[in-house]
């Protein structure tokens, strides 16, 4: 299987119809371009990677190390950089710094995966949290959405790992086996099946799926 990956930006959900009339929810991603930025190989690094470019940014907003990052590998400065990992007999590894990776690495029908950043919730009870049960709504009932018991009384303390109130999501999440339904070259679009994490114009990276 060949690894392959493009940095995208999440522009929101739609719908559209196949050629036999059914309807499919689709995810439109602006997928690239992206700019090599470095090349890592396993003499130099101890692994394979290509770490990729995207998005604009005010020049004047990034710091001095990455000026002259941007500035060796003779690229514009990008907004977002991550790496994609390669065997050294794949596609891949034809790549140099300088060189653009475009929406068409991608075909209609394949499978990919999606990583993004999921919507924070910012803090939460353990019934959104969790989805743990309420207690009786009723008058004179003190336990409604309340966390239950904490534990047995012997140890005396609450054990790690318990599904307690907290910060709620904001995390790295891939969604696997997601299809391909649409590769717009000339939009620098991707339109996948199905619904991937983040917000509206956040990064998300799409990779050919590991388990396709």
């Amino acid at each position: 299987m060949m690894a392959k990956g493009i940095l995208g930006k999440k522009l929101g959900m739609t719908q559209i119809f196949n050629a036999d009339g059914f309807l499919i929810p689709v995810t439109v991603i602006e997928a690239g371009p992206c700019t090599v930025v470095q090349k890592k190989t396993e003499d130099t690094d101890s692994y394979n990677a290509v770490q990729l470019g995207f998005g604009d940014k005010r020049e004047r907003l990034f710091t001095k190390p990455l000026k002259g990052h941007f500035a060796k590998a003779n690229v514009k400065p990008k907004r977002y950089l991550k790496e994609i990992r390669f065997e050294p007999n794949e596609d891949f590894a034809k790549l140099n710094v300088g060189d653009e990776v475009r929406v068409d690495i991608f075909s209609e029908g394949e499978k990919v995966d999606v990583t993004g950043k999921s919507k924070g919730k910012g803090f939460q009870g353990s019934i959104k949290r969790h989805g743990q049960g309420r207690g009786p709504m009723s008058h004179g009932s003190k336990y409604h959405r309340r966390v239950g018991s904490l534990g047995s009384i012997d140890p005396a303390r609450v054990f790690k790992g318990r599904k307690l109130p907290g910060r709620m999501g904001g995390d790295r999440r891939t969604i696997q086996n997601l299809e391909v339904v649409k590769v717009d070259v000339d939009r620098n679009l991707l339109l996948v099946k199905g619904a991937v994490p983040g917000p509206k114009g956040s990064l998300v990276i799409v990779r050919n799926a590991v388990k396709g």
